[in-house]
């Protein structure tokens, strides 16, 4: 990681990078080949990024950041072996396939190794409108973060410090090839503008923050927007109370509604399922969720955050329902989690695509209206989730509603149940997608949790 003040994020080289990696892949491939690998596969990556962070008007840190790394892994019939290098030179790239094949050769012997089948690599390979380099500099990042902050410290005299503003901008090339003949190229960009802001002071501060996160630097929120939505946050959070311990309705905001599908995924993930180290063991064709509740994975959504033709082994990925009228249709696996559970390939390699949860009510401020009376969810803390029992429990802040209407906030409560039954108990998903996730869910109203306050 260097530290550079001035430039732009880069000039646009991304096809000639792309072909440079392409070839670097290929000669590997050739080595693995010639050192007696059965199998080999090889990722290269290229990624370079502006962040810029401030602080009360005054610049923090300026970091202009540029890594590479090349993995490579053999199979010698289904002992594997793997290692990797950031060094492109010659004599490096030759000592990477020599430790990986050193490695497979003192390995055992597992039944599940190999690549994905061949039958099932992606033939017909596609952008989706996810390359959008933004041209700037390290002093216009710092005008526009200054902007931020200062929009935010000015929105509301209660806003008395700050835990500052941050922009940034990367870049990233990849490419994944395989003895199966298989070369897939992807390029993307990401930029985020955020800000943390105080308000109050001495024991009865509060902090919270807004950021919005783009493929384009086009359909970021506005600078000043962000850092006006930010002092919203915040000083709405000042003088909060506990609630009473009892059971009530519970609605997550859409910015912490998509955490619950994330459990979900986690306990549908192949690695958890083989390890039997999951509450939804054996658990394909159960009825999880309201036959009205689904989850679909659209891997090629333009300008999605997880779009691609193909998973990390290079399969073909597909749209597909993962959740349909609250059934479960199928795992999260890649291939060697399907050998092992005696199953296919999803072509979840490298995790889910995109996933769109479809709405069933209004807006945010239908759900609260018809909440009537509940806990608001706005934050969440702890990792307090038992992934073998489904128990949940964490730490949360948020707002009370009375008669339809965010009354006060609330903080220093725990909210608790058991996924299976908070899954059977959601109620309403709303219209109101965070934009800012491959989980793209508006708030999500659970009918009934334990919320544990006084």
């Amino acid at each position: 990681m260097s530290t550079s003040s001035a430039g732009p994020l880069s000039a646009d080289d991304s096809l000639t990078r792309l072909d440079v990696l392409e070839g670097i892949a290929a000669q590997l491939l050739d080595r693995c080949r010639a050192a007696g690998a059965t199998q080999s596969e090889v990722s290269a990556s290229q990624e370079h990024g502006l962040n810029v962070n401030v602080r009360m008007g005054a610049v923090d840190t300026v970091e202009s950041t540029r890594d590479r790394g090349i993995a490579v892994t053999v199979y010698f019939g289904k002992r594997k072996g793997s290692a990797s290098t950031a060094d492109l030179r010659e004599e490096s790239l030759a000592s990477t396939v020599e430790q990986a094949c050193a490695i497979a050769r003192h390995t055992e012997d597992d039944p599940a190794a190999g690549l994905a089948d061949p039958d099932l690599m992606a033939r017909e390979l596609h952008e989706f409108d996810s390359w959008h380099p933004w041209d700037m500099d390290a002093d216009r990042a710092v005008d526009i973060a200054l902007a931020c902050e200062q929009a935010g410290r000015d929105a509301d005299a209660r806003i008395e410090n700050s835990d500052g503003a941050s922009v940034g901008s990367s870049a990233s090339m990849s490419v994944y090839a395989n003895s199966h003949g298989f070369i897939g190229r992807e390029r993307s960009t990401q930029h985020t503008i955020g800000c943390a802001l105080i308000a109050g002071r001495g024991d009865a501060m509060q902090r919270d923050g807004w950021y919005s996160t783009a493929i384009a630097a086009g359909d970021l929120e506005q600078a000043s927007a962000i850092g006006r939505h930010a002092a919203v946050r915040a000083a709405s959070r000042l003088q909060p109370r506990s609630v009473a311990t009892g059971e009530v309705p519970v609605l997550f905001a859409s910015e912490v509604a998509r955490s619950l599908i994330g459990h979900l995924l986690g306990a549908v993930s192949g690695g958890a399922l083989y390890r039997r180290a999951s509450f939804l063991v054996d658990s394909v064709g159960t009825q999880l969720f309201p036959t009205w509740f689904g989850i679909h994975e659209n891997p090629f959504l333009p300008r999605g955050f997880r779009s691609s033709s193909f998973d990390s082994e290079g399969v073909a990925t597909r749209a597909s329902s993962l959740i349909e009228q609250g059934v479960l249709q199928r795992y999260v696996l890649g291939s060697y989690s399907a050998r092992k559970l005696g199953l296919q390939t999803t072509a979840n390699a490298g995790g889910v695509h995109n996933l769109e949860i479809p709405a069933n009510a209004g807006d945010f401020d239908a759900l609260v209206g018809g909440m009537q009376r509940g806990l608001l969810v706005t934050e969440l803390m702890g990792q307090g989730v038992n992934a073998v029992t489904g128990d949940y429990s964490r730490g949360a802040a948020g707002f009370w509603v009375e008669n339809g209407k965010i009354e006060y906030p609330v903080d220093a409560i725990t909210i608790a149940g058991n996924l299976k039954a908070i899954f059977q108990a959601i109620e309403a998903v709303g219209t109101d997608v965070d934009p800012r996730s491959h989980i793209r869910v508006g708030s999500i109203l659970v009918g009934r949790m334990t919320v544990a306050g006084e």
